[in-house]
């Protein structure tokens, strides 16, 4: 061809080729690299979290002699980080002339050819890293066509060969024999595979059975129950808690503005409630079956952990960018639990890469922006440990700027209810006594869920359609009129706003129903589903964040009969008597109180230790 075919001696001169490798050979683990390896091609998976500037690396040097000026050119350099010894002696034998010095030579750098460079830092994917293990990472050498092909967050199978250099500083080295010996390896890269297609990249290959497979389960009518049923099959109870982790794990369709502005598709979930109601088991399963899962603590993440940090990279001592919890979970899903144990600062890093969907940095000279397209999943407890009704709104420490930013918000409260009891007691028995077998298996398994959700995350991107548009328009006024009624009632601002950002929430919600089922558009159905999902829980979040009261009863009338009872009774009863709990209530039903009132009234200075029971809870103290 043009590149290669024979050509005149004159013109020999040819273009340079590089040529990459690509190979099906397994790939082997970073933890699993061994001296066996030593100058053989090996192929590795990983995550890029590192990447230095663009160097320039000589193939060919000319040097020159101080003493008699001679040259020599064209003196081959190997490849990679190995480096070039410069002759001791002068090789040029010039009759009569006095003898060059020793090490006479230096490098002449307008004469030599090079090319570009660049190191890379490769961590293990987080699905090949044992449990309790820390990540290992191994240094990359790219160089020419290779350069600038991988950013901080990608994905990448990379085909090289395992190549040691010279370890630590020279200067310790001449002074230390001990280290002689020893040497770094790190891996000279002739083949590149990036995994860039988008969200769920992780599993971006599938078979035509298993394609075939996912069409007929889209094609169910039922597939949203199988895939809501199959969702951590050991919790029981929760299912409207489960479809929408079913539509938050699928999401909605990203949105390209003719002006360039982008709308997020994917789903943000928040769970507010009590210890024991397997908050953090539900993350973890998300973890789990999501394509690129992200687990964290609110308590053992900071700010720069979540989004990223710029730190200087010890070998340049340039200051080079390291991508967070955030941005490697880019087309997946981030669970962070203990949300409210977070503090104040770390919990404002993230407002733009919940909504933005990207991460802005101005530091130490480095100013860019990362993409960080990921739902957000997360957990948190009331400020009181546990749900207080009597407390309402006091309950939720976060400010409206973040609660906002959540499409569904869900209160989960730990109520006491005997026949629910028994069913969860039951099951929590048959779990542990047939924990050798399947029994906790879901309909779908969690291989074929995850497949599943990726190939529709890939494949399918539905919008919503004219006449649903019409009637989500018309459901909003009303939710947002029904909002504003219960504020004036109360007279004070919901804690958990209901904005614009709340319309958005119900289309996304209602795409993710689509998506189930391959469709190109939303269907009625979708959006009645949607509209219920944002119902039972950020409506009701919101108006049971209002009353100030007790559940089920309105808040001004009750709180004032709450106060009346709480007065007699601290009148009646000194500090120190004994009383027996259903004479107090057998003489406050007389006065024309309900018994709610009053025994809400004792549960209330129980709690706050004001009262105390005794003689197996028949008999009640006034301590303070």
């Amino acid at each position: 061809d043009e590149l290669t075919r024979p050509r005149p001696e004159e013109e020999a001169e040819m273009e340079d080729v590089h040529v990459l490798l690509t190979s099906g050979m397994r790939p082997v683990a970073i933890r699993n690299l061994k001296s066996d390896h030593m100058s053989k091609l090996v192929k590795i998976p990983g995550i890029v979290i590192n990447a230095s500037s663009i160097r320039a690396k000589a193939t060919s040097l000319t040097l020159q002699c101080k003493g008699c000026r001679d040259y020599r050119s064209n003196i081959p350099v190997k490849p990679g980080l190995e480096g070039f010894n410069l002759p001791r002696k002068c090789t040029a034998s010039t009759a009569g002339a006095a003898q060059c010095p020793l090490d006479p030579y230096f490098i002449v750098p307008d004469k030599c050819r090079c090319v570009d460079y660049q190191t890379l830092k490769l961590q293990e994917a987080p699905d090949h890293i044992p449990t309790g293990d820390m990540p290992r990472h191994i240094q990359l050498y790219v160089d020419r066509a290779l350069v600038d092909r991988m950013v901080p967050g990608n994905r990448v199978e990379v085909l090289g060969i395992y190549c040691i250099k010279k370890s630590g500083d020279s200067k310790t080295a001449k002074k230390d024999k001990a280290t002689a010996g020893l040497r770094r390896p790190y891996i000279r890269v002739v083949g590149l595979e990036v995994d860039s297609s988008g969200p769920g990249r992780s599993l971006n290959k599938f078979t035509a059975e298993e394609e075939e497979e996912f069409k007929k389960l889209a094609e169910r009518d039922d597939v949203y129950d199988v895939v809501s049923r199959s969702i951590a099959p050991s919790i029981f109870g929760s299912e409207d808690i489960k479809k929408s982790i079913a539509c938050l794990l699928f999401g909605g369709s990203r949105k390209r503005m003719p002006d360039g502005l982008t709308r997020r598709g994917d789903i943000n979930l928040l769970l507010l409630g009590d210890p024991g109601t397997a908050k953090s088991q539900l993350l973890k399963f998300v973890e789990k079956c999501a394509p690129i899962g992200v687990y964290t603590s609110g308590k053992g993440s900071s700010a720069a952990g979540l989004t990223a940090s710029v730190t200087r990279d010890p070998s340049s001592r340039c200051f080079v960018m390291e991508g967070g919890a955030m941005v490697l979970a880019d087309g997946g899903v981030v669970c962070i639990d203990e949300f409210d144990k977070m503090r104040e600062d770390d919990r404002v890093a993230i407002h733009e890469a919940m909504e933005q969907q990207t991460i802005s940095i101005a530091k130490a000279g480095i100013t860019t922006t990362l993409n960080t397209r990921c739902s957000v999943f997360a957990a948190a407890n009331s400020i009181f440990g546990r749900w207080d009704d009597t407390k309402g709104e006091e309950n939720i420490d976060f400010m409206p700027t973040i609660l906002s930013r959540f499409d569904m918000i869900y209160i989960v409260k730990d109520e006491h209810n005997e026949s629910r009891d028994t069913t969860i007691a039951r099951h929590v028995m048959r779990i542990h006594l047939n924990r050798d077998q399947d029994t906790a298996e879901g309909e779908l398994s969690i291989e074929l869920l995850k497949k599943f959700i990726a190939y529709s995350r890939g494949k399918c991107g539905p919008r919503l359609s004219e006449a649903c548009a019409a009637k989500l328009g018309s459901k909003y006024v009303v939710m947002r009129s029904s909002a504003r009624a219960t504020e004036h009632e109360s007279n004070k601002r919901l804690s958990i706003p209901i904005t614009v950002r709340q319309l958005e929430s119900i289309i996304r919600i209602a795409e993710s129903l689509a998506k189930m089922r391959f469709a190109p558009f939303t269907s009625d159905a979708d959006v009645e589903e949607s509209l219920r999902l944002f119902q039972v829980s950020t409506m009701e979040s919101a108006m049971s964040g209002s009353l100030s009261g007790v559940e089920g009863l309105t808040a001004l009338e009750d709180q004032e009969e709450v106060r009346k009872v709480e007065r007699q009774l601290k009148q009646r009863f000194p500090i120190g008597s004994q009383v027996s709990e259903a004479k107090i209530i057998q003489d406050f039903t007389k006065q024309r109180y309900s018994e709610r009132t009053i025994r809400t009234v004792l549960n209330l200075m129980i709690r706050r230790g004001e009262l105390q029971h005794r003689m197996q809870r028949k008999v009640v103290l006034r301590v303070k």
